[in-house]
């Protein structure tokens, strides 16, 4: 009686789907543009960098709310539901980042010098850090899958 080999054998990948990352790097350069657009903004006081930085970040935030819909989704039917608590550290970030973003698009959105100030700077950098701690999660984290 001949013995076959067992030929299963495991490979690793990203849980994040290859469109939900082309659609995370959209918050992932659009957070840290409106970052720099609103230190310009208060350096400079010239109005444009203020509207800049609220087109950026309305950007970001539509695309971050993309990125929320498909981790939820992936959280439940797809890639992410085997990725443990790292999936959910994932998803807590990506949520976060779009709060922090809705909140500072509506600073944005004020009238004058307040419109960016300390708060708004503040806001940026947090969407810019949580939208880095996203994409890393995203990119370094690895599952086994088992390849036949």
């Amino acid at each position: 009686m001949e013995r076959t080999a067992d030929r299963t054998s495991l490979h690793w990948r990203s849980f994040a789907n290859p469109l939900h990352a082309i659609l995370l790097a959209f918050p992932v350069a659009l957070y840290p543009s409106a970052l720099l657009s609103d230190i310009t903004y208060l350096n400079t006081a010239e109005v444009q960098w203020s509207n800049f930085s609220s087109w950026l970040i309305a950007g970001a935030d539509c695309f971050a709310g993309l990125v929320l819909a498909w981790a939820l989704l992936s959280l439940f039917f797809g890639r992410l539901r085997n990725a443990g608590g790292i999936g959910l550290i994932y998803l807590g970030s990506v949520a976060a980042m779009f709060v922090l973003g809705v909140i500072n698009a509506f600073q944005h959105a004020r009238d004058g010098w307040h419109s960016v100030g300390t708060f708004g700077l503040a806001l940026s950098v947090l969407c810019t850090l949580l939208a880095f701690v996203a994409a890393y999660l995203a990119h370094s984290t690895r599952m086994a899958e088992q390849a036949t």
